[in-house]
């Protein structure tokens, strides 16, 4: 079942009260004081700091899922970046992006094409106020090269390494908007802390997230650390991160790890495994003397990520959450039962 975060609502429905405000014959002065009004916001990155010196009416963003910061708060980006994973309609939005697109009843904004890196020209033509880029891989040069066309606010520390929180945070304030992300955060929790309710045997169970595993070659074994958003989650959900993938995981900016099959007994408490796959995994796994002896092989207790956009979402962001909560809580309580 896919549900809309609360705030979500209350989002729309400000932007509907806004809009028909914007009719009134005072809707100009209401602007302009709101303008006067306005603070100039400096945000501190990992390049530095970025100031933004008047409210931002055109926002654009690039990389992924940080447009989803301001469609989530009602505010419609003039570009963003196509979907480049998970595209179920070929349309280059994400069903969660295209849903709440029609719900705000804004036109689709500009889609950047990004499989050979950040269109800078593309970027440009939307003239933006600004850029926002709070989870994303900038390098220096993609940074310096932005900052000529807006004010840019990029990751706060390394790249692709932002959790969901932070990223609203530092979106939101980078748009003048941080009370709003705050309230986001809160209502996205109470999504989350209600449907892991529903799922008491989840608790505690130790989980590691395999990366795209290799069927025609098992001599290594590959998994995200718990400084990948996608582990990360887990804790969310009330799972626990094993020792053994925290142990060898010492490295704030390594984000993913491998063992050899030979090593792979220090995987012992394991209890639950994610990864992306079908049955032909499983099956290998299973056949494969040394790996058939992680826990979470042996029971069974396997949750197989499909190519579609509830696979793309294990990797948590502001939207695709609450759309897609119950169903990935709900595989994840299935694989827990087994692992009892």
């Amino acid at each position: 079942m896919r549900r809309a975060p609360r705030l979500v609502t209350v989002s729309t429905a400000a932007l509907l009260a806004g809009g028909l405000a914007a009719c009134s014959s005072n809707s100009s002065a209401v602007e302009t004081e709101a303008a006067a009004d306005f603070t100039p916001i400096t945000v501190e990155h990992a390049f530095g700091t970025t100031t933004i010196e008047s409210e931002p009416e055109r926002v654009a963003t690039v990389n992924w899922a940080n447009h989803e910061v301001p469609l989530a708060l009602g505010v419609v980006p003039v570009g963003m970046a196509a979907a480049n994973f998970g595209d179920d309609d070929g349309d280059g939005m994400l069903p969660w992006v295209s849903e709440r697109l029609e719900e705000l009843g804004g036109e689709t904004p500009v889609l950047f094409d990004e499989t050979d890196g950040i269109d800078f020209e593309a970027v440009a033509d939307t003239d933006p106020d600004v850029i926002l880029a709070a989870y994303s891989g900038l390098t220096q040069e993609d940074y310096d090269t932005l900052s000529e066309i807006a004010p840019v606010v990029a990751y706060p520390e390394a790249p692709w390494a932002t959790p969901w929180r932070e990223m609203i945070q530092v979106n939101a304030a980078g748009m003048g908007m941080a009370g709003e992300g705050d309230e986001l955060i809160a209502d996205i929790e109470q999504d989350i802390a209600d449907t892991v309710a529903e799922h008491p045997e989840l608790e505690g169970k130790s989980t590691m997230f395999l990366t795209h595993v290799d069927t025609a070659d098992l001599s290594e074994v590959s998994y995200y650390t718990p400084y990948d958003t996608r582990s990360a989650f887990f804790t969310d959900l009330g799972l626990s991160t094993p020792s053994s993938v925290a142990e060898a995981s010492t490295d704030s900016e390594q984000f993913s790890g491998t063992v050899s099959a030979e090593q792979v007994d220090v995987f012992d408490d394991v209890d639950i495994i994610v990864t992306y796959g079908g049955q032909e995994l499983v099956d290998a796994l299973n056949a494969d003397p040394l790996l058939s002896q992680i826990p979470a092989v042996a029971n069974g207790s396997i949750v197989l990520l499909p190519d579609t956009p509830l696979g793309t979402a294990a990797n948590p962001t502001p939207l695709a959450i609450s759309w897609v909560l119950e169903d990935y809580v709900a595989m994840l309580a299935e694989a827990a039962d087994k692992a009892a």
